[in-house]
Protein backbone atom coordinates (compact mmCIF):
# COMPACT_ATOMS: atom_id res chain seq x y z
CA UNK A 1 0.00 0.00 0.00
CA UNK A 2 3.00 2.32 0.91
CA UNK A 3 4.25 1.55 -2.62
CA UNK A 4 0.98 2.75 -4.28
CA UNK A 5 0.55 6.01 -1.79
CA UNK A 6 4.32 6.83 -3.33
CA UNK A 7 3.74 6.11 -6.74
CA UNK A 8 0.52 8.32 -6.91
CA UNK A 9 2.47 11.33 -5.26
CA UNK A 10 4.95 10.54 -7.72
CA UNK A 11 2.19 10.90 -10.86
CA UNK A 12 0.43 13.66 -9.59
CA UNK A 13 3.82 15.80 -8.82
CA UNK A 14 4.79 14.17 -12.58
CA UNK A 15 1.24 15.45 -14.16
CA UNK A 16 1.77 18.85 -12.69
CA UNK A 17 4.79 19.57 -13.78
CA UNK A 18 4.06 18.68 -17.18
CA UNK A 19 1.16 20.48 -17.43
CA UNK A 20 1.82 23.83 -15.29
CA UNK A 21 5.71 23.66 -14.93
CA UNK A 22 5.35 24.02 -10.97
CA UNK A 23 5.63 21.18 -8.77
CA UNK A 24 3.73 22.94 -5.82
CA UNK A 25 4.73 23.02 -2.41
CA UNK A 26 1.17 21.70 -1.13
CA UNK A 27 2.66 18.21 -2.63
CA UNK A 28 6.48 18.46 -2.28
CA UNK A 29 6.78 19.42 1.49
CA UNK A 30 4.43 17.21 2.85
CA UNK A 31 5.52 14.04 0.85
CA UNK A 32 8.92 14.35 1.38
CA UNK A 33 7.94 14.47 5.22
CA UNK A 34 5.70 11.35 4.71
CA UNK A 35 8.70 9.30 3.43
CA UNK A 36 11.40 10.68 6.09
CA UNK A 37 8.66 9.66 8.86
CA UNK A 38 7.87 6.64 7.74
CA UNK A 39 11.88 6.14 7.35
CA UNK A 40 12.36 6.37 11.09
CA UNK A 41 9.62 4.05 11.99
CA UNK A 42 10.89 1.70 9.95
CA UNK A 43 14.55 2.22 11.17
CA UNK A 44 15.74 3.88 8.17
CA UNK A 45 16.15 7.71 9.45
CA UNK A 46 19.70 8.12 9.26
CA UNK A 47 19.91 7.25 5.48
CA UNK A 48 16.38 9.03 4.22
CA UNK A 49 18.13 12.08 6.37
CA UNK A 50 21.52 11.44 4.54
CA UNK A 51 20.16 11.17 1.40
CA UNK A 52 17.33 13.74 1.71
CA UNK A 53 20.27 16.16 2.47
CA UNK A 54 22.84 15.23 -0.41
CA UNK A 55 20.11 15.22 -3.24
CA UNK A 56 18.86 18.34 -2.11
CA UNK A 57 21.56 19.67 -1.15
CA UNK A 58 23.05 19.29 -4.43
CA UNK A 59 19.84 20.64 -6.59
CA UNK A 60 19.91 23.54 -3.87
CA UNK A 61 23.52 24.09 -5.64
CA UNK A 62 22.57 24.07 -9.03
CA UNK A 63 19.20 26.37 -8.42
CA UNK A 64 21.58 28.77 -6.56
CA UNK A 65 23.95 28.67 -9.59
CA UNK A 66 21.44 28.64 -12.31
CA UNK A 67 17.88 29.22 -11.13
CA UNK A 68 16.59 29.01 -14.54
CA UNK A 69 18.50 25.04 -15.53
CA UNK A 70 16.75 23.93 -11.75
CA UNK A 71 13.62 25.40 -10.34
CA UNK A 72 13.11 25.94 -6.67
CA UNK A 73 10.65 22.69 -6.64
CA UNK A 74 12.65 20.30 -8.05
CA UNK A 75 14.86 21.54 -4.95
CA UNK A 76 12.19 20.49 -2.67
CA UNK A 77 10.91 17.34 -4.48
CA UNK A 78 14.89 15.68 -4.04
CA UNK A 79 14.38 15.83 -0.45
CA UNK A 80 11.42 13.15 -0.36
CA UNK A 81 13.35 11.22 -3.34
CA UNK A 82 16.55 12.00 -1.90
CA UNK A 83 14.83 10.07 1.65
CA UNK A 84 13.49 7.49 -0.92
CA UNK A 85 16.44 6.06 -2.54
CA UNK A 86 18.30 6.79 0.33
CA UNK A 87 16.50 3.87 2.25
CA UNK A 88 17.73 1.40 0.06
CA UNK A 89 20.87 2.03 0.29
CA UNK A 90 24.05 4.07 -1.82
CA UNK A 91 23.73 2.13 -4.74
CA UNK A 92 20.20 2.92 -5.09
CA UNK A 93 20.68 6.69 -4.50
CA UNK A 94 22.98 7.10 -7.36
CA UNK A 95 21.39 5.42 -9.94
CA UNK A 96 17.80 7.64 -8.80
CA UNK A 97 20.53 10.75 -8.92
CA UNK A 98 22.21 10.18 -11.90
CA UNK A 99 19.63 9.00 -14.14
CA UNK A 100 17.03 11.76 -13.42
CA UNK A 101 19.01 14.00 -15.25
CA UNK A 102 19.99 11.68 -18.16
CA UNK A 103 16.38 11.52 -18.77
CA UNK A 104 15.71 14.70 -18.59
CA UNK A 105 18.54 15.43 -21.41
CA UNK A 106 17.58 12.52 -23.39
CA UNK A 107 13.73 14.24 -24.02
CA UNK A 108 15.25 17.36 -24.47
CA UNK A 109 17.94 15.89 -27.03
CA UNK A 110 15.11 13.34 -28.44
CA UNK A 111 12.21 15.69 -28.34
CA UNK A 112 14.29 19.02 -29.44
CA UNK A 113 13.18 20.75 -26.65
CA UNK A 114 15.01 23.37 -24.77
CA UNK A 115 13.16 23.23 -21.83
CA UNK A 116 11.95 19.99 -20.41
CA UNK A 117 10.34 19.71 -16.83
CA UNK A 118 12.68 18.27 -14.74
CA UNK A 119 10.15 16.39 -12.03
CA UNK A 120 9.06 13.56 -13.69
CA UNK A 121 12.54 12.66 -14.60
CA UNK A 122 14.00 12.87 -10.99
CA UNK A 123 10.25 10.33 -10.11
CA UNK A 124 11.07 8.14 -12.82
CA UNK A 125 14.54 7.39 -11.86
CA UNK A 126 13.97 7.26 -8.35
CA UNK A 127 10.93 4.69 -9.46
CA UNK A 128 13.04 3.17 -11.52
CA UNK A 129 16.03 2.63 -8.89
CA UNK A 130 13.66 1.59 -6.00
CA UNK A 131 11.97 -0.91 -8.37
CA UNK A 132 15.31 -2.56 -9.10
CA UNK A 133 16.57 -2.69 -5.56
CA UNK A 134 13.05 -4.58 -4.36
CA UNK A 135 13.72 -7.07 -7.36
Amino acid sequence: MAAGVVLLWMGALSFCDIRHRRLPNALTLPGAGLILVAAAVTGRGLPALAGAAALAGAYLLVHLVAPVAMGAGDVKLAIGLGGLAGCFGVDVWFLAALGAPLLTALVGVVGSVRAVPHGPSMCLATAAAVSLALG
